[in-house]
């Protein structure tokens, strides 16, 4: 019985790293993959105007 007790816990550590994995992958694109990706482009820009301007980026 001591064996099941010392492979539980990383089994368990398995089951939740593929989920959350699998999670992950699932977000990616989709319905806002457009919303977010224009966010970080203005984002981006911003921070590349005010380096620009000799102010350092917030």
């Amino acid at each position: 019985m001591d064996y099941v007790s010392a492979l539980l816990p990383p089994v368990v550590m398995a089951i939740f790293f593929t989920a959350l994995v699998v999670v992950i992958v699932k977000s990616q694109g989709g319905p806002n993959k457009a919303k977010e990706d224009a966010a970080v482009d203005a984002a981006l820009a911003r921070a590349e105007s005010t380096q620009q301007q000799g102010t350092p980026a917030p």
